[in-house]
């Protein structure tokens, strides 16, 4: 189905900011993580290698893949949106990675696909890494939830929404067309 007149609301991202968020959230799911696992272990050490340092930048790269690929799958899921529908790509310009689709969305789909990486590549290494007690998975876990910023920003603006509206993701920006139901094609 393709949307062949004007959207009811145009979402927009405003990059700088979500980036100046992005960093205000990493920081903060640093330290409180940093906190937990001092509470956990008892007391606070810090070894840097270059082991750690390149496991860190393995390991971030992998689940920057990840989380796009778990947007992938919450389109797939939630919106039943067809594989062969699906991109995903890196912007080097914007310096973002992506994941889009051609395809229409409820509003209710929609955010639940854009916070599935949050709970997959954010949530779940920060409980690995203060149940295993390592400290390359906790920083791991502030990195990606300070980078689902973005994700943030656009579920923060289609909460407001009803869940039945429809949703068309840009497919180069990161802007969201969004309609009501009752005027869909």
């Amino acid at each position: 189905m393709e949307m062949t007149r004007e959207p009811d609301k145009l979402i927009e991202i405003d990059l700088p900011k979500v980036a100046k968020s992005g960093l205000w959230l990493t920081g903060l799911s640093w330290i409180l993580l940093l906190s937990a696992l001092v509470l956990i272990k008892g007391e606070f050490s810090f070894t840097f290698t270059l082991w750690t340092f390149l496991s860190f930048i393995i390991g971030y790269v992998f689940l920057i893949v990840l989380h796009e690929l778990f947007h992938l799958l919450g389109f797939r899921i939630f919106g039943k949106v067809p594989w062969k529908s699906m991109i995903v790509g890196v912007n080097l310009k914007m310096g973002i990675a992506y994941a889009t689709t051609n395809k229409l969305m409820t509003n209710k789909a929609i955010r639940k696909a854009l916070l599935l990486p949050f709970w997959t590549t954010g949530v779940v290494p920060a409980v690995l890494g203060l149940v295993l007690e390592n400290g390359v998975l906790i920083g791991l876990a502030a990195f990606l939830i300070g980078g689902a910023a973005g994700d943030f920003a656009m579920y923060k603006e289609l909460r407001r929404l009803p869940d039945d509206w429809v949703v068309k993701d840009d497919p180069e920006l990161p802007r969201l067309y969004v309609y009501k139901p009752e005027r869909v094609d």
